[in-house]
């Protein structure tokens, strides 16, 4: 070997030992949390968790963690950015806010109220719900759609609730579920290419500040659908088909379900709104609501098309059906304890309103109920989609014939008093259940140690699993195991979802405060001890309202909606 090769050789081995010695410091980091993600930043979230497996973990870099809001005219709303710091714009909304925003293609788009008054022509006290397009680089105003109120009122169409869920965007089309129970597709550029895009062609207006619609599909109308209060999907679609829950629900006094044979879920054909296949399956166990959103993932080699039911059972469906107009189902799981039951103020059995998430082959579901029914203990849950069948933890007998599965009962799946009993299922698809855990060992479930209702979803990183309760907690588990590893007392009802970027974790309240994480499973790392007490590593910044909805993260800026405002944070240039 000559002095030439033995020194490059050399050099490559003490290259090799330097690029070792660096990759274990930043693995290791301060010993404390994850490394930071080193990909390149995604330029568009265009649908709600970012991509139908719905996992919010956008990647970012030099993300803020603190920043201030700046001030308010409570008369107009106006923002007055003296003050403000890392907020690169704001944008007025309506009053309430529950429609997550989206990115994609150079424009944000958020559901809300018409309280904003964007339209000349609908008075701000005229209630809308709407969708809002505004310029990604500045916040500008494009243009609204705007849906008018149902004229049976709050049975279908709950007032100043506005658009509940986001959008879908692909290319220059735009998907959503209005306040109405339609399914509409829109030309993102609305007005502004100065063309009206069909098939539909019936707009009365057709200014650059009104939506351009392509197509409408009525599900109440076309299906029979009985919303209940309101309808509420964020849609996801996997390749050609759009999926789509369809809110059916319960009568305004809680007593029956008007259209129990109406269809729950549907596949649709995104271009042509045909519908491809239905499937009613909740029927007359609906509970309440159903107000989940779907999901998509190719499992096992299969894929799959997945449902959170408004009766509490999670369903997974092949995407294509059976290709007769039904449903072929692969498999339900039942997320709640057989012997629970359902009552409006009271229920120990809840439905399903978060929605799954799939994550390293498995997907992650917990129950809820809607919030104006109080709080109440919940279930979080790890499921193998590879099975068939019933999958759920148990089966219902009858001691009349106790080999034989009872059918499922509405209010509750197991009466003792009827001789009914559960026992478990051999054919289990649960991997791992959080109700609660007894960390302090003193035999009972105390408030930190449960996890509690939610009408939020789960996000998954480098295997640490996050999830905010509607009491105020927040949780930090072991996505593989189960184990929890911290809980977060938030003080106030938490209704949205977490974000994790940049090393960091986020999440809302209904106080306004955004809760900032060190992304860790070490709850000295995530947190910090002030006064011997657990704070988020990086504290809570008030949004000055209400915060409902999940923050995102697009072209390295942090979004977060309050009730009336959209915040687009990024770090300011020096």
């Amino acid at each position: 070997m000559s002095r030439y090769t033995i020194r490059i050789v050399f050099i490559l081995v003490v290259c090799a030992v330097w690029a070792f010695v660096q990759f274990a410091a930043a693995d290791e980091g301060d010993g404390k949390a994850p490394a930071a993600e080193a990909a390149t930043p995604n330029a568009d979230w265009n649908q709600w968790g970012g991509t139908a497996a719905r996992n919010n973990t956008p990647v970012g870099h030099d993300i803020p963690s603190q920043w201030e809001i700046g001030d308010f005219d409570h008369r107009t709303g106006e923002w007055d950015s003296t003050g403000a710091k890392n907020v690169k714009w704001v944008a007025r909304l309506g009053s309430q806010t529950y429609g997550n925003p989206v990115i994609s293609g150079g424009k944000v788009f958020v559901g809300t109220n018409n309280s904003g008054g964007w339209l000349k022509r609908y008075a701000p006290d005229v209630d809308l719900g709407v969708l809002l397009a505004f310029d990604v680089k500045d916040g500008k105003f494009l243009w609204q759609h705007s849906s008018e109120k149902l004229p049976t009122g709050r049975v279908h169409d709950w007032p100043l609730q506005g658009i509940c869920s986001a959008a879908l965007v692909e290319g220059d089309r735009l998907w959503f579920v209005t306040s109405r129970g339609e399914v509409r597709c829109l030309d993102t550029e609305g007005f502004h290419d100065d063309e009206n895009d069909g098939p539909f062609k019936g707009e009365a207006f057709t200014e650059k500040d009104e939506a351009d619609v392509v197509w409408v599909f009525d599900m109440m109308k076309e299906l029979g659908v009985e919303q209940h209060n309101m309808a509420s999907c964020s849609l996801t679609s996997a390749g050609d088909l759009l999926l789509v829950c369809t809110s059916n629900g319960v009568d305004f006094e809680h007593n029956y379900i008007p259209a129990p044979e109406a269809a729950s879920f549907i596949v649709m054909n995104k271009h042509t709104k045909d519908v491809l296949w239905t499937d009613a399956s909740p029927g007359a166990n609906i509970l309440h609501g159903q107000w989940s959103s779907p999901a998509y993932a190719e499992l096992g080699g299969v894929p799959q098309v997945i449902f959170g039911g408004g009766d509490g059972w999670l369903y997974s469906f092949a995407p294509e059906g059976d290709g007769k107009g039904n449903a072929k189902m692969l498999w339900k799981f039942d997320a709640n304890p057989k012997d629970s039951k359902y009552s409006l103020n009271r229920a120990t059995r809840n439905h399903i309103i978060g929605t799954p998430v799939v994550y390293d082959g498995r997907v992650y579901v917990a129950v809820g109920e809607d919030p104006e029914h109080g709080e109440g203990m919940g279930h979080l849950w790890c499921i193998d989609p590879t099975k068939r069948g019933d999958v759920s933890p148990e089966l219902a007998f009858n001691s009349k014939d106790p080999n034989t599965p009872i059918p499922h009962k509405r209010i509750q799946a197991v009466v003792p008093e009827e001789g009914d009993l559960a026992r478990a299922n051999p054919n289990s698809a649960a991997i791992w259940h959080y109700s609660y855990v007894d960390r302090n060992g003193n035999g009972k479930p105390d408030f930190e140690e449960t996890m509690h209702r939610t009408v939020g979803s789960v996000a998954i990183k480098d295997d640490i699993l996050y999830i905010a309760d509607f009491s105020g907690l927040f949780h930090c588990l072991d996505a593989k195991t189960g184990k929890v590893h911290w809980t977060y007392d938030m003080l106030s009802a938490t209704w949205g979802s977490p974000l994790i970027v940049d090393g960091k974790v986020f999440i809302g309240d209904e106080d306004g405060d955004v809760a900032i994480f060190r992304h860790s499973a070490d709850p000295k790392v995530a947190m910090k001890d002030e006064g011997g007490e657990a704070t988020p590593f990086y504290g809570e910044i008030n949004m000055g309202n209400s915060v409902y909805s999940t923050p995102i993260v697009a072209g390295n800026v942090l979004y977060i909606a309050n009730r009336t405002h959209l915040f687009a944070i990024q770090q300011d240039k020096e």
